[in-house]
């Protein structure tokens, strides 16, 4: 057995009972919690994982299972390097799936109960300083207007107006290549995005964010197909566009900038939510904006603003 499969763990390595559970435990995750195929993809990657591991050791069946045994599984995935996002994913999926099969009666007792997850690096990823957004926005806009040809020309505007509801609204690169032609409301100046766990959400998009989509909008016929249906964006060969076509599209346009760094999609995300804040907007209405659940998670924002406050205090202020 290679290291990837011992790291990972292969589908071919379940027992019977094994599948048998994750495949009712992959239904109930898809139709009854609504989570993404992403999710569920991740959830079951890491029970696999993690039986894999126990048939390796020589460890118990699933009914079998318990807290020392799954507290030794995350020793072995941290002593290999696993990041601490990783770990507390795994640690939610062991819960959820042993909460879930005890509930349903599959196991008698619930052995994750008690499993802790590690505490998570709140440390945010680089962002974008405004004059990098604003070089990166106007540089775009300079090559759509110099576009040679007809075909080009709707490719540029198609980048511009990605980049600028990026910034604009900081929605995530799955909701962004999920928008349709009728979730675009112009007359209010909103776009509703379909978000995380099925939840529905209005972001508002500026003035310069709609001119590039109107511009892109009268071009969308050049590119689109019947695959495309009613997407707002599409690729090259003319279906909704794919998300690696939209990271790349955002990586090649920040390499262009210079000193700004190497971001994607998400980096735009948080860089609008920090100018956001910087501006001051208030905490609750970037909550809403960026779609998270909890009030906490937008607060790592708040970081980011009181270091930049706390850098220009030390450089500017004489007894500092």
């Amino acid at each position: 057995m290679n290291r990837g499969v011992e790291a990972a763990g292969t589908a071919e390595q379940l027992t019977a009972e094994q599948a048998e559970l994750l495949d009712a435990f992959a239904r109930h995750l898809a139709v009854e919690r609504n989570l993404s195929p992403h999710t569920v993809r991740a959830y079951l990657g890491d029970l696999t994982n993690l039986f894999a591991h126990l048939d390796r050791v020589g460890e118990q069946t699933v009914s079998e299972i318990d807290l020392t045994a799954l507290r030794r599984w995350l020793a072995v995935q941290q002593a290999g390097g696993a990041e601490r996002a990783t770990l507390a994913r795994r640690v939610a999926a062991v819960r959820t799936f042993f909460a879930w099969a005890q509930h349903t009666g599959r196991l008698s007792g619930d052995p994750a109960a008690a499993l802790r997850s590690p505490r998570l690096d709140r440390r945010l990823p680089p962002t974008i300083e405004v004059d990098h957004a604003r070089a990166l926005l106007d540089r775009l806009a300079e090559q759509a207007e110099a576009a040679e040809t007809p075909d080009e020309r709707a490719l540029a505007r198609r980048d511009l107006a990605i980049v600028e509801v990026l910034y604009a609204s900081g929605i995530r690169v799955s909701e962004l290549c999920g928008l349709d032609l009728d979730d675009l409301d112009t007359s209010r100046g909103l776009a509703r995005v379909l978000g995380k766990g099925g939840k529905e959400r209005t972001v508002p998009l500026g003035r310069p964010a709609w001119r590039a989509l109107e511009a892109w909008l009268i071009d969308r016929q050049r590119l689109a197909r019947p695959a495309a249906g009613q997407a707002v964006f599409v690729g090259e060969r003319g279906a909704r566009i794919d998300p690696r076509v939209v990271r790349r599209i955002v990586h090649e346009a920040l390499a262009a900038i210079p000193g700004a760094p190497d971001l994607g999609p998400h980096g735009l995300r948080h860089a609008m939510a920090t100018h956001l804040l910087e501006g001051g907007a208030d905490l609750r209405s970037v909550q809403e904006i960026l779609g998270h659940a909890s009030l906490a998670t937008t607060q790592l924002y708040t970081h980011v603003s009181d270091d930049r406050v706390r850098a220009a205090f030390r450089q500017a202020h004489p007894r500092a």
